[in-house]
């Protein structure tokens, strides 16, 4: 049985460096359902956690502006 994988590596090594990566770009983007639904299910899981650790007083919350400014005397 042909190994379709390798097959397609040894073409896409052959594309010039900006075919290629275009080619790593388009199938990073490909869209896969149950890695999708997998991250999906992770960010309501957390935003959930984020809420509720708010609601019950648990989360000290800073203004964006002193946040930024403070960011700013980090990395000028």
């Amino acid at each position: 049985m042909a190994d379709t994988v390798a097959e397609l590596a040894e073409r896409g090594l052959k594309l010039s460096p900006e075919d290629r990566a275009r080619l790593v770009d388009l199938l990073l983007d490909a869209p896969d359902e149950s890695m999708q639904t997998q991250i999906d299910d992770a960010w309501r899981s957390e935003l959930h956690r984020r809420v509720t650790a708010y609601d019950r007083g648990e989360t000290v919350l800073h203004n964006v502006d002193d946040v930024l400014a403070e960011a700013k005397l980090i990395a000028p």
